[in-house]
This record gives C-alpha cells, structure tokens and sequence, in this order.
C-alpha cells in the first residue's frame, strides 16, 4: 500500500507542510538516485526542503502547489491556486526590482537571510514533532484512526523558545484537538496527560536553548530512511549503505 498525501493526513492531522516529509516507501527509496537519497538525509538540505517540497512535492509524489492544474486541488480550488500563485511571482519579481534599484546584498540581509532561516525553523519544528522517536508507528487502512495518528506526533520542549513560537512544542494536543487556541494548549496538555496515559511520550526537558534537538534531529536523519511498502502498521528502516551499519544497529526500527 503507497502512502499517498490523504494518507499522510490521516496519520497525523491537517497541517500541509506535514506531508514534504512523510515516509518513503521502500520501493520509491530504492529509485532514488544516491545522490538524491545523500542529500535528502545530510543537512542542511533537509532544513531548506519546504520551498523544494512546494514546487516538487517528495519522492513518488506529482504535482506543484503551483500549478492550478495539479491533482493536489480540486476545480473549484482552480481560481485560489492562480491567485496564489501570481501573487508569489509578483513578490518574486519585486525583489528582483529591489535588488537592481538598491543592490542584492541589502535585499539578501533584509529578506533573504529571514526567509532562510524562517524556514529553516518551519521544517526543523514539524519534522521533530513527526519524527526521531524510536517506537514512532504511521499507520494506514484500517489501522489507521484520527485519535492514533494524533497521538503518533511528539511534543517537544524549545526552552524560552517556547513562549515566542505559540507553544508549538505541545504538538500532541494541537493534532488531537486543532481548535483549541494557542495560549491554552499549555494546560490542555497538563489536563490531557493523565488521560493519555502511556500513549504521551514525554518530551526531553530542553535548557534555555534546545541544543538537545540538534541531537535528536541529526540521528533521525541517520536512521529514519524509509518504510516497507506493506502492512498497514509500519516503522521507519535504515539504510546501512549510506550511514554506516553502526547506524543502522542504533536505529532499534521494526
């Protein structure tokens, strides 16, 4: 069974930028190029992958969140996707008078150097919220339910992040419950804790700065690679051949 996009909302929830980086079966893992599948694990690609990921979609995936035509939108989408899609060119093109009237160095520190590291944190943020715990399950068909995919998402704690960012770090609760706003999702995971029992994993206390994450992201990329193309209960597999069999052995994946 393919992961397709619906699939991947199924198991986590409602939020887009999820999808640019859900599992990889195996089958599409192993037509990659290596040089594809290199730079798709070695950072710092993988933290610049979402303006990538909304021209190219992932791996096995068609279609561009820019073409009105793209089966990721309906025709009644048609006239939203060219509005949106006029007014990025139209940003694209400002810069570029910018950088002619004003020079490209003041134009790359005022919106360049921003841009970059906003999503540098964007794809940072959702791929530790879905990804580098060991028994991290995705589940599909029938194994699938709005309540399990939720509760495979993983909070994270930022440090004083925390409180300029929205509390995003209380990923779990937002999934099961998006409507609950942010300046409650603090007590709403306090309230949900002991009801969720050993269903919550408990996030690693982070210090003023989460240096921790880097960590966690940094061995994800080494052992998270792909999953099997069967089943509908299914766990990330490594790939010994482009991290190392000492990798491999640490990633403990089903």
């Amino acid at each position: 069974m393919r992961i397709s996009h619906r699939t991947h909302h199924q198991n986590h929830g409602h939020i887009d930028k999820d999808e640019s980086w859900h599992p990889i079966t195996e089958n599409v893992y192993k037509e990659m190029e290596p040089s594809t599948k290199k730079l798709r694990f070695s950072l710092p690609y993988p933290l610049l992958a979402f303006p990538v990921y909304l021209w190219y979609r992932s791996p096995g995936k068609n279609g561009s969140h820019f073409n009105p035509s793209s089966d990721l939108f309906s025709p009644r989408e048609r006239l939203d996707v060219i509005v949106s899609t006029t007014c990025w060119f139209t940003m694209i093109a400002l810069l570029i008078a910018m950088a002619c009237a004003f020079g490209p160095v003041p134009v790359l520190k005022l919106y360049g150097v921003p841009y970059a590291v906003f999503v540098m944190w964007l794809d940072l943020v959702t791929y530790l919220h879905h990804h580098g715990h060991q028994d991290l399950p995705w589940y599909r068909g029938e194994e699938w339910s709005y309540l399990r995919g939720g509760l495979t998402t993983v909070d994270r704690d930022y440090g004083w992040i925390n409180n300029i960012h929205h509390d995003i770090g209380t990923h779990v609760i937002h999934h099961l419950f998006p409507q609950i706003p942010h300046y409650h999702l603090v007590e709403a995971t306090k309230a949900a804790r002991p009801v969720l029992g050993r269903y919550y994993r408990e996030p690693e206390k982070s210090g003023p700065l989460p240096l921790h994450l880097f960590h966690v992201l940094l061995r994800s990329l080494r052992v998270d690679h792909f999953v099997s193309d069967v089943g509908d209960v299914v766990f990330y597999q490594t790939d010994p051949s482009l991290n190392g069999d000492n990798w491999a052995k640490d990633g403990k994946h089903k």
